[in-house]
């Protein structure tokens, strides 16, 4: 033990009784920042005073720890107690060091050899009583603490189904102070929490696609997005089935891997709201935040910041339904998340990041009354060009650049609703997506590339799995010059131009009768195979030449992909080349998935109204 100063701001404290230290952690977003709680005490007029950039929570705990101390019968009316959290330029926050304190003072007190908390590290919150509640971030908090100086963690009994999920280190259980005095004593052991086991669960309770009527491109294009994770925007009048086909999308996405289970939980552990009784996150999170939302709840902030919805939502749905009512400012800041897949928050003295990869799916009307383009009696659109122009003017550019696809929805047809037609189901679509996604696993558990899923490749790997021809990259390059393409347009054109590669069977291609040029009905079929390092390549000149043209030509150009036969999805009057080639970039290259699945391939038609 080490003695502290017999005078403490000039008045004389007595002789010095006791010094002990005890680790602990805080959390700044989802990294945690060992801390070390270090008491002295000594005889003198009562006396608690803390240092080292503790929140008001934490301030607060000495009236919880002085309360819990009592119920083992040690009063603190005869010391002056001073507490030191180290590292001082650390921000500390929540109740997580109570326990840690607790045991600090008694060990101080010699109540116990305070050389048995070495090693140890220890979390939790303390009640009146004396008793442990559950606590924010055990999950991280543990992963990142625990190794060879420190080896065993104690946490709340509450908390165990989330801490057997960790594999470092030992993991022991209490229910109150007196459990861990006793552990410490020796006179009982704590126990070890059962290891949690993870079993991916369909959402219960959610809606099927086949409750879908109609609405094919619609959902072929929920088909798509799901096998890629290609964001979403579904535009069409009230009742066309916005909401119905984005609650069904969830139940087509394929079950979470642990390691997405892993990362989702860690977040819904930071945020408080994990379930005690499952302690992992069985099934993709679905999260649809009312259009009032602010910029902090729908990216993460305040002043200890928390994860906001967009990572709530990370290897889920994030449904932003009335898009055009969100805040421009909360809108305009999902433009970094969707981009880099994480939210990073700076304060004035901490910084946080939090992950932020999920399927976004918006839904909105074609203008204020909702009725644009519409022909049916008592559905003519009453806007103004002045209400239209301002409506759209809500979504931005480069918010509109991030979301992949770009689907309008047409009024339901009442025969479609009247007809017993039985759409096809959830689970069969989900078959599909979860045999595309699997090959997108498989390249990236091998190590060929870097990110699961095709939507969020890089343009350097799509080279390596898929290397365009020369005719193709002249075209592109071609185009980038005489459209004047940014860099973020250039990639999103090279990576819908590998969507061919079909793993074994040619691609068929076919470009339609272009609008306005008879004389460019034009079909070209893939069936020229060529080796590259063993890999397949394909000639993909004819799909771009019909794509980048047709962009440069008119304002009025409607887009349509199928697949199959099958209408893929539809971009409406598109008002220029841009657009169309940011939102066909990262569906295209998900197109190879279904073709290696059997089907006949992608057929790509450009038309004007």
């Amino acid at each position: 033990m080490s003695a502290l100063a017999t005078t403490l701001g000039g008045t004389p404290m007595g002789k010095p009784l006791g010094f002990a230290s005890v680790s602990s952690s805080a959390l700044l977003g989802l990294t945690p920042h060992l801390v070390t709680v270090e008491v002295g005490c000594t005889r003198g007029p009562p006396l608690f005073q803390m240092v080292g950039l503790a929140a008001a929570s934490v301030r607060e705990a000495r009236v919880r720890v002085a309360s819990a101390l009592c119920q083992l019968g040690v009063l603190l009316d005869a010391y002056a107690i001073t507490v030191n959290l180290a590292p001082a330029d650390v921000p500390k926050s929540g109740a997580t060091l109570d326990l840690a304190l607790a045991l600090g003072i008694l060990a101080a007190l010699e109540h116990f050899p305070a050389e048995r908390l070495d090693g140890l590290l220890v979390l939790g919150e303390l009640s009146l009583d004396g008793s442990l509640r559950p606590m924010r971030g055990v999950l991280p908090q543990l992963h990142g603490t625990l190794g060879e100086r420190l080896h065993t963690a104690i946490v709340p009994e509450r908390n165990g189904a989330e801490a057997g999920l960790v594999t470092r280190g030992q993991v022991l259980l209490a229910d109150c102070l007196n459990a861990v005095v006793e552990h410490l004593h020796g006179t009982r052991a704590l126990q070890a929490p059962p290891r949690t086991t993870f079993n991916p669960q369909r959402p219960a309770g959610e809606v099927d696609l086949a409750q879908v009527r109609g609405q094919a491109d619609a959902r072929r294009a929920v088909e798509v997005a799901a096998a890629g994770n290609h964001n979403l925007l579904l535009v069409g009048p009230p009742g066309a089935g916005k909401t119905l086909l984005a609650r069904a999308l969830r139940t087509v996405l394929p079950p979470l891997t642990f390691e997405e289970a892993l990362e989702t939980t860690a977040v819904h552990s930071v945020a408080g709201i994990l379930s005690a009784e499952e302690g992992i996150v069985q099934a993709r999170p679905f999260r649809a935040p009312h259009h009032s939302v602010s910029e902090a709840g729908l990216v993460g902030g305040g002043s200890h910041p928390r994860p906001g919805e967009v990572s709530l939502a990370h290897n889920g749905v994030l449904f932003l339904d009335e898009l055009a009512e969100f805040r421009r400012g909360a809108l305009e800041a999902l433009r970094q998340p969707l981009e880099d897949g994480q939210v990073c928050i700076a304060r004035a003295q901490a910084r946080a990041s939090f992950p932020a990869r999920p399927l976004m799916v918006g839904a909105m009307n074609p203008c204020p009354c909702g009725f644009a383009g519409q022909t049916q009696p008592g559905q003519l659109c009453r806007c103004s060009q002045h209400q239209l122009d301002r409506y759209r003017q809500k979504l931005s550019g480069p918010l509109l650049d991030r979301l992949d696809v770009h689907t309008p929805l047409p009024a339901v047809d009442v025969r479609a609703l009247s007809r017993h037609v039985e759409s096809e189901s959830s689970e069969s679509v989900r078959a599909r997506v979860v045999a595309a996604r699997e090959r997108q696993l498989a390249r990236w558990r091998s190590g060929v590339t870097s990110r699961r899923t095709n939507g969020e490749l890089p343009l350097t790997e799509l080279k390596r799995i898929a290397a365009l021809d020369g005719e193709s990259r002249q075209l592109l390059e071609a185009a980038a010059t005489q459209l004047g393409l940014s860099a973020r347009v250039r990639e999103g054109a090279a990576r819908g131009a590998h969507h061919c590669r079909s793993g074994g069977r040619a691609c068929r291609t076919r470009t339609a009768r272009l609008a306005g040029d008879p004389g460019a009905d034009t079909r070209s079929t893939c069936a020229r195979r060529d080796t590259l390092d063993g890999r397949e390549r394909l000639d993909h000149a004819a799909a771009c030449d019909a794509i980048t043209s047709r962009c440069g030509a008119s304002n009025g150009v409607s887009l349509e992909l199928r697949l199959a036969g099958a209408p893929l999805l539809v971009f409406p009057r598109c008002r220029g080349h841009t657009r169309v080639l940011r939102a066909v970039n990262r569906q295209l290259v998900n197109a190879r998935e279904f073709c290696a699945e059997g089907r006949q391939g992608l057929t790509t038609e450009h038309r004007t109204p």
